[in-house]
């Protein structure tokens, strides 16, 4: 029987793609997904969220997946596979942050915990002005900055609420209630 593990992505776009606006490209991607060695267990529903950072560019539709992913498929593996599919809807990655026509975040796989808990630390405590200038060479997981980010944590938490972070203990519904009122009200249901 075929083991899988839980692997969480979060979806966005803000660019129209072959002239479809980005919840059509986000659809048409998640139909790709589909089709590949990752199998959909759950989908967030689609959201309105200003541009991260503020005023870069047009507001972002956002969304979120649990997906299942066979134990022979590595992390890296998976991220692969979802470079893959980005680029097949004309992502380019030139400018960090910047606009895109499709990014598929991969979030968390499972418990893991990557590189190590030292290496996930060093990159969860980047100052600001070197989180936009550095990427890291290697995969870091759960994402450093998850905690931080509405537009990821309230689609994340539709699909599931009770994956528990394993660094900060909280699940993602607890993340979700501990947002601040204001940028909750910033992601708007589509």
């Amino acid at each position: 029987m075929d083991s899988r593990q839980d692997v969480l992505v979060a979806l966005g776009a803000n660019l129209p793609w072959q002239g479809a606006p980005p919840e059509v490209t986000l659809s048409r991607a998640l139909t790709v997904l589909a089709g590949g060695p990752l199998r959909l267990r759950a989908l967030a529903r689609f959201y309105r969220t200003p541009c991260f950072p503020a005023g870069a560019g047009p507001d972002y539709v956002n969304g979120a997946v649990r997906l299942a992913a066979p134990e022979a498929l590595a992390p890296a593996e998976i991220l692969a596979e979802l470079h893959r599919i980005e680029a097949l809807f004309g992502r380019h990655r030139e400018t960090r942050w910047g606009m895109r026509t499709l990014d598929l975040d991969l979030i968390a796989v499972g418990q893991s915990l990557l590189p190590d808990r030292a290496g996930w630390a060093a990159w969860r405590d980047l100052p600001p002005s070197e989180q936009a200038r550095l990427a890291p060479e290697e995969l870091i997981l759960p994402h450093p900055r998850l905690a931080d980010r509405a537009f990821v944590i309230v689609p994340l938490a539709d699909v599931a609420p009770d994956w528990r972070h394993p660094v900060e203990g909280r699940s993602l519904a607890e993340m979700r209630a501990a947002l601040p009122a204001e940028a909750r009200a910033e992601i708007r249901a589509m």
